[in-house]
C-alpha cells in the first residue's frame, strides 16, 4: 500500500468514528443479508461486538504504514475464528458489506479511489488473515 491509499484510509476511518454505532449496525445488518449462514455464528451481545469490530479496525488503520506490527495480530484472530465456525469464505462478504457500509456511511466522501484504496487493505489484510486460518493458497 502506497501513502496516498493510507491516508485516504485513515482519513475515511476519521470520519466513520463519529457515526460508529449506525455503521457497525448498518455493517451487521449488510453481512447477515447478503451471507444469513453467518448470522448463527454471532451469539453474543452485538453491541460488544461492533464494539470490538471498530476497535479492530482501528488497530488495522493505524498500522497500515507498518503492516508487520499488525499481521501478526490479525492471523492470531483469524485462526481463533476457525473455532468460531469462520471458513475462508466467509472473507468475501465480509468484505462487501464492510465496502457497503463505508458507501452508506460516508456517502460522496467514498469516492472511487477511497474504495479501491479500501479494496486493496482488506485483499491484503484478509489473504495473510485465510493464509493463516486455513493454509497457503486458500484464499485464491
Amino acid at each position: 500500500m502506497n501513502d496516498t491509499q493510507i491516508s485516504l484510509i485513515r482519513n475515511s476511518f476519521a470520519q466513520v468514528l463519529p457515526i460508529r454505532d449506525d455503521a457497525t449496525r448498518i455493517f451487521y445488518n449488510r453481512l447477515f443479508e447478503i451471507a444469513p449462514e453467518v448470522k448463527p455464528l454471532f451469539k453474543g451481545d452485538m453491541t460488544e461486538q461492533g464494539a470490538k469490530l471498530m476497535a479492530m479496525l482501528g488497530t488495522v488503520v493505524n498500522g497500515l504504514n507498518h503492516l508487520e506490527t499488525i499481521v501478526p495480530a490479525a492471523q492470531k484472530l483469524a485462526v481463533d475464528h476457525v473455532a468460531y465456525g469462520v471458513s475462508a469464505t466467509h472473507y468475501e462478504p465480509v468484505g462487501a458489506a464492510l465496502l457497503q457500509t463505508l458507501e452508506a456511511g460516508l456517502g460522496d466522501a467514498f469516492t472511487l479511489e477511497t474504495r479501491e484504496a479500501w479494496e486493496e487493505a482488506y485483499a491484503i489484510l484478509s489473504g495473510v488473515m485465510i493464509d493463516a486460518a486455513y493454509g497457503e493458497g486458500a484464499a485464491a
